[in-house]
């Protein structure tokens, strides 16, 4: 927020109404972003990377606890400061190469500013878990002026989506202390995705090399 010319704005808030208000606003212009960018990419290449987007804002418990167990008071400052993924974008993908074109299509759109990028995709999680993750800002207009707000996007494929939703419900079922094989079997299982997404890249990619001769086009170029 040092680029916001309304400093304050954050300090001033006295209620969580016009928090989520902030948050909320910032979710709909990153969703509407994300659609205006894949009806683009319909229109031009006539294929479209993303299946479907979710979003949602961090439940009030979820965000105590999270500030809680990081040693925070719970205050609105802490929440800005400290929880970076109250408001949140998932993007799914069919394949891999669809990831990283949709993330560096976001990287240049000019009022986001990127505040980290994590590939957990080339660098997975102990877990197995697979992922990109992408914290932006994105500037809220309002009358006074903009505040710039913090949205957290997941890119990811079909196939790790469904793993990460399995492991979200054994991470709660066992209170992040799931028994060693069961630990064991989600990691096995990720790398039967990663196996499973990359075969899936390689036949599309023959698919649309063929589609590609037989129409005389040329193949839109990934990131």
């Amino acid at each position: 927020m040092e680029n916001s010319p309304n400093l304050n704005f954050y300090e001033d808030v006295d209620s969580w109404e016009t928090l989520m208000f902030l948050y909320n606003a910032a979710l709909k212009e990153i969703n509407t972003k994300i659609e205006i960018l894949n009806d683009e990419f319909q229109h031009v290449h006539h294929y479209t990377p993303i299946e479907h987007i979710k979003s949602r804002i961090k439940t009030p418990e979820s965000i105590v606890k999270k500030l809680k167990r990081n040693g925070y008071e719970v205050n609105v400052k802490n929440m800005v400061k400290h929880v970076r993924d109250i408001a949140g974008v998932r993007i799914i993908c069919s394949f891999t190469s669809d990831i990283y074109l949709i993330a560096d299509m976001l990287t240049k759109q000019g009022d986001l500013k990127i505040i980290s990028l994590k590939d957990y995709i080339k660098h997975p999680k102990d877990s197995g878990y697979q992922s990109y993750h992408m914290l932006v800002s994105v500037p809220i207009y309002l009358s006074g002026g903009f505040v710039d707000t913090k949205v957290e996007i997941q890119i990811r494929t079909v196939a790790q989506d469904f793993w990460a939703s399995l492991e979200h419900k054994i991470y709660y079922k066992f209170e992040g202390n799931a028994p060693d094989y069961i630990s064991r079997e989600l990691q096995e299982c990720s790398k039967i995705v990663e196996k499973l997404d990359a075969r899936m890249l390689s036949l599309n990619k023959t698919i649309q090399e063929f589609s590609a001769k037989r129409a005389g086009k040329s193949l839109p170029s990934e990131a």
